[in-house]
């Protein structure tokens, strides 16, 4: 199989406007705007949920077994908690992710009357005042507080400005593309996603190459809070692949570079033939790939089976260096995750059986259970040994 070539300047290009549109869950409208626009100038075929989640298809040489591509438009943020009687604001975060790294964060903050920027900050920000007193201060969401660029002394000043608890607060995400390939950025999770998926589906409408079977595009809205995919899947969808970041930290075998595929999140393990696919697909193309398992991570995949969904589920990752954080990838993993999913999509049907909701035995799935081959015998003997 020959993978399509990824238009490499086009992904980037739209991962750039991706980053330049806030959407902290529940404030998604915007950027769904924008994806719907995205492709209806690619002239595929889509349809938008009550609530802004998006599903896009292309026909296939067959409706069924149905696949399915999937990555979320939402982001972290936070929202307005208390008017503090010092003009400030106490947030709660959107999504999980540590205090630490909202200090210093420029934001906006969306109102009723308008949109404010700010800086979140400290309780204890100014070293001429505290002293050490800024290096004592815990990490925490009680610790930290926003101020507004905007006349505000106080919490009456606050609501005659028309700011309100529970507004929401977007962080400036601060990207930066540098020469060498690397992307540093918030919000690359999962940002960069939705651009592989909109790069590998212009790759195909562009190829004009009909997939082997219908394919979904689908974007979620709230996967940073645990809903995902759960309300965007059709009975036809057999295989769903979440397209997200994975960790490339100490103790995990993530990398910025090729293929991350994820075998198992805080859920599970994914199905055993959808990830091996992956990998052979991988291995048939010559794309780099690792394999790596998650202990604290949950995708779109995840809640779509929490929900009840009978469907496999694969994940397949960019290595992300500080994950809800300040966030660094590289351009080598974004394309190397776009040519996969062409792949994917034009290759063959393994599990006809897959078509049907419910069927009998016949083409069910087999897992190796025979023993392995234990010849463990050395080639060689070790330099220096001497024969006994």
């Amino acid at each position: 199989m020959t993978l399509l070539t990824i238009d490499i300047d086009y992904l980037a290009k739209t991962l750039k406007s991706l980053l330049g549109i806030p959407s902290p869950t529940g404030y998604t409208d915007e950027l769904a705007r924008f994806v719907s626009k995205e492709l209806e100038r690619l002239g595929v075929f889509y349809e938008v949920t009550r609530r802004g989640a998006i599903r896009a298809r292309l026909d296939g040489a067959k409706s069924k077994p149905a696949r399915a591509f999937v990555a979320h438009l939402d982001t972290l943020g936070a929202q307005v908690k208390t008017l503090k009687e010092n003009g400030r604001l106490e947030l709660v975060p959107i999504g999980h992710w540590s205090a630490r790294f909202a200090e210093g964060a420029r934001t906006t903050i969306f109102s009723e009357s308008g949109a404010y920027t700010g800086t979140i900050l400290p309780l204890k920000a100014s070293g001429h005042t505290f002293n050490e007193g800024i290096d004592n201060l815990p990490v925490g969401w009680d610790y930290v507080e926003l101020r507004v660029d905007a006349y505000s002394k106080s919490a009456d000043d606050l609501h005659r400005l028309g700011i309100d608890i529970g507004d929401i607060v977007a962080i400036d995400p601060a990207p930066e593309f540098l020469e060498n390939g690397f992307i540093v950025s918030r919000h690359l999770d999962n940002k960069a996603g939705v651009a592989v998926m909109l790069a590998a589906l212009k790759a195909m409408v562009e190829s004009e190459t009909k997939p082997t079977v219908d394919i979904f595009w689908l974007f979620t809205i709230a996967e940073e809070t645990g809903h995902g995919a759960t309300s965007i899947l059709t009975p036809d969808i057999a295989s769903l692949v979440a397209i997200d970041n994975g960790t490339s930290a100490p103790g995990q075998n993530s990398d910025e570079f090729g293929v991350t595929i994820a075998m198992a999140d805080q859920t599970g393990p994914f199905d055993y033939h959808l990830t091996r696919k992956m990998a052979q697909l991988c291995r048939d193309n010559e794309i780099k790939y690792q394999k790596d398992v998650f202990r604290y991570y949950r995708s779109d995949a995840a809640s779509a089976i929490e929900a009840g969904a009978d469907v496999r589920t694969a994940l397949i990752t960019f290595g992300v260096d500080a994950s809800h954080g300040y966030e660094r990838i590289h351009m080598h993993a974004l394309r190397s995750l776009a040519e996969l999913c062409t792949g994917y999509a034009l290759s063959p049907v393994e599990i006809a059986r897959d078509a049907r909701e419910f069927a009998g035995m016949k083409g069910f799935t087999t897992q190796p259970t025979e023993d392995a081959d234990q010849d463990l015998s050395p080639e060689t003997e070790e330099p220096g040994a001497e024969a006994s």
